[in-house]
């Protein structure tokens, strides 16, 4: 019973709130809590061979594009704290007898608290709303304390971990909490605390901290939970500081929400989620800063540049990937190569994702090393309908830290029925079948991203890959395509209106203002176009076609031209 974490108590007298309950103290006041960084470009597409599923796998990418995605990603500060009668739990962490609502074990914590109360005459949502409200109305005014004493050398360093045979949670949750030490000074042992038997440890977890972090040799130690230490030091992710900050401290993030996203309730479930799917801590910054240090001055020359990674027979559990065999014919000829993260060494997973054009993989842990991705390069997922569901946000915060292009591809499931979309609590995740038609359409995609021209046997599918090379991040690339294919672009309206797409992302108004033009020649009834023809021609300031759309509109449209108007009253002075 002492490795148990008992959630049957009213939030206030489970979890910690650092602004007034005793136990942890920062070693100095943060820098920021939270700050603005670019969002990395991040695209789901349907290529399931059944047209509902297709439908779903849509309504399910288009919801998480346009309600949960923010303006900017939301870096989040993790900072060394001084932690008072710490107790390490199964994978949580009590100071002073309430449990820390740090990062990934937060999640999991109140989690946890709605699942276990779920049956209960009360709402546990509610319950933990109240909770932080209370949190942000009693902060007010308030600073979180500062540690103000000398801590001796002797002092550990402890870390949380979910477990340590996972290279996800590891890496991600736990790895990356070494980096809040880099300025500290630290001369003390570090411990992680994982909650699993000891023969499930695996051997990249001292591979890692090795390669990673060598300046601890020989002072880093894994112990299974449960442990106990009068004081420790250890990293304190403020995600979920944030929702019980003080009001005036969160007000600005309310400006990063989109326009169908609503409020960003950052004390509810919902709030809670998008900010993580969109939140990148500072360590996992500073992990990949490492990381990509630690390469420099090795020759690295003899990696692929474009790879599928597949599983090692050891080591990883088998989700076998129907059409696997088709794929990789398919992209053999792009000069891909089969590799497996598991036959590298740390520093060569690090560095064959640093010099990366393409990597290719079913979903699995090993999207983590997305982390260490260039900024240039595609990273692509072949995952399903239940994948994008369950999984796909999970990766987001590592897209968002490397900044790459993060593209899934969601197809079939690998399962006697197909049709049926398998529970995750019962069918665990059931791996993925690729059609002919998905195989050849993401050997097409890859094969347009990297520059070469495929050739296209209707408008439809020409406009079905330049979308998603534009969606992807490589407008310029999108552009090409359209242009090697004029032929079928000339008098097609949707593809005279995806180049000007194109275009519009990479700022050639003039360029864009070209091909409204096209667009319109192909479609004269479409009104739209004027408007947009309107608003470019204004913004490259080409007054005369500014007029020359007005009239046209006011001609042909007359309705529209007034209701434009109205709505912008100095447009009428223009004409």
């Amino acid at each position: 019973m002492r490795n148990k974490i008992d959630l049957n108590a009213d939030p206030q007298d489970l979890f910690l709130n650092p602004w007034q309950d005793e136990g942890l103290k920062l070693l100095q006041k943060p820098e920021f809590i939270w700050r603005e960084r670019p969002l990395a470009t991040i695209s789901g597409f349907a290529v399931s061979s059944y047209p509902e599923i297709n439908q779903r796998i849509r309504s399910f990418v288009d919801t998480a594009r346009k309600q949960r995605t923010l303006r900017s990603a939301v870096e989040i500060n993790t900072v060394p704290v001084v932690i008072d009668n710490a107790d390490f739990r199964k994978n949580s962490l009590y100071a002073s007898g309430k449990l820390i609502l740090s990062g990934a074990s937060g999640t999991r914590l109140l989690n946890a608290y709605r699942w276990e109360h779920e049956e209960e005459a009360f709402d546990p949502e509610e319950k933990l709303a109240a909770f932080f409200t209370a949190c942000q109305d009693g902060n007010k005014g308030k600073s979180l304390p500062i540690e103000g004493t000398f801590l001796e050398n002797d002092v550990h360093f402890a870390i949380e971990c979910r477990n340590t045979f996972n290279f996800y949670h590891f890496i991600v949750e736990s790895l990356s909490q070494l980096s809040v030490l880099d300025e500290v000074g630290f001369q003390g042992n570090v411990y992680f605390h994982y909650p699993n038997k000891e023969e499930k440890r695996r051997a990249f977890v001292e591979g890692f901290v090795s390669a990673l972090f060598p300046e601890f040799a020989g002072r880093v130690f894994f112990e299974r939970a449960p442990k106990e230490y009068n004081i420790v030091l250890t990293a304190f992710d403020m995600t979920f500081a944030l929702a019980q900050a003080p009001k005036a401290e969160i007000e600005s993030l309310q400006e990063l929400t989109t326009r169908g996203s609503g409020k960003l309730d950052l004390g509810s479930a919902d709030g809670q989620l998008v900010l993580g799917m969109n939140a990148v801590s500072s360590v996992l910054i500073a992990l990949r800063a490492r990381a990509l240090k630690a390469i420099e001055g090795h020759d690295f020359s003899y990696l692929p540049k474009r790879f599928f990674v597949g599983r090692s027979d050891s080591g990883s559990r088998s989700r076998p990937m129907q059409g696997e065999d088709e794929l990789l014919g398919a992209l053999k000829p792009l000069g891909f190569e089969k590799i497996a993260f598991e036959d590298l060494s740390p520093l060569e997973q690090v560095a064959i994702m640093a010099q990366a054009e393409v990597m290719i993989s079913c979903h699995g842990a090993g999207f983590t090393n997305m982390l260490f991705a260039n900024p240039d390069a595609f990273v692509i997922e072949l995952g399903t309908l239940q994948t994008a569901r369950y999984r796909w946000k999970d990766f987001w915060p590592i897209a968002n830290t490397s900044n790459c292009r993060y593209v899934s591809f969601f197809a079939d499931f690998n399962a006697d029925d197909p049709l049926l979309e398998p529970k995750f609590e019962t069918d665990g995740i059931v791996p993925v079948s690729l059609s002919q038609s998905a195989v050849d359409q993401i050997a097409t995609f890859i094969g347009a991203a990297l520059g070469y021209q495929p050739e296209f046997l209707t408008p439809e599918d020409l406009l079905q890959t330049s979308r998603r090379v534009l969606r992807s991040g490589a407008g310029q690339r999108a552009i090409e395509l359209l242009e090697a294919n004029s032929d079928i672009v000339i008098g097609n309206l949707d593809l005279c209106l995806l180049k000007a797409d194109c275009h519009k992302e990479l700022g050639e108004t003039k360029s864009e203002l070209a091909a409204l033009n096209l667009a319109f020649e192909a479609d004269t009834d479409r009104w739209q176009t004027l408007i947009r023809i309107f608003w470019c021609a204004s913004s490259c300031e080409r007054p005369q076609v500014v007029r020359w759309a007005l009239s046209l509109l006011e001609r042909d449209f007359p309705d529209r031209y007034e209701a434009f108007v109205s709505n912008h009253e100095w447009v009428r002075f223009v004409a």
